[in-house]
């Protein structure tokens, strides 16, 4: 599927998109990048079958884990900022995965760390709508990883 968009940042204004692939992907980027817990809860699908593995967090099985996980991140003292790009999409009719690359920041307390992490989201149609069901994040620069990890787990 070719992208209509190059850098996904969650400040795009639905109404310029047909595609519904690329809306529930700015749904996701703006309630991360606006602390937006109810935006996320709309966007993810709110069951057990829902998971993430991420290099901060582990592997979280249903929602109630990852919405700990965005709480935490939401409610701390760190400003963590990502966008998505360099990425492709792979649609059938009832699910949908985005598979690609996330650049940002995690800053707290004067220390900025600017983040590159390798990223795929996996939707699934629910009652007409796209939910989120499986995100996975790797960090590739073992330095990086690890001032990422000791960053977040002094929050």
């Amino acid at each position: 599927m070719e992208n209509a968009i190059a850098v996904i940042t969650g400040t795009e204004k639905l109404s310029d998109f047909e595609n519904d692939h690329f809306k529930a992907l700015i749904i996701f980027y703006k309630a991360f990048n606006q602390r937006d817990m109810e935006l996320m809860q709309t966007i993810w699908l709110n069951s057990k079958e829902a998971s993430m593995n991420n290099p901060v967090g582990g592997i979280k099985r249903g929602w109630d884990e990852i919405r700990a996980v965005y709480d935490k991140i939401f409610n701390g003292s760190a400003k963590v900022y990502v966008e998505f790009y360099d990425f492709t999409l792979h649609a059938t009719e009832n699910m949908y995965f985005a598979t690609g690359r996330e650049r940002g920041y995690f800053e707290k307390g004067g220390v900025k760390i600017e983040l590159a992490i390798r990223t795929s989201r996996i939707f699934v149609k629910v009652e007409g709508e796209w939910k989120q069901i499986q995100h996975h994040g790797s960090i590739d620069d073992p330095d990086l990883l690890k001032r990422y990890q000791e960053a977040i787990l002094q929050q």
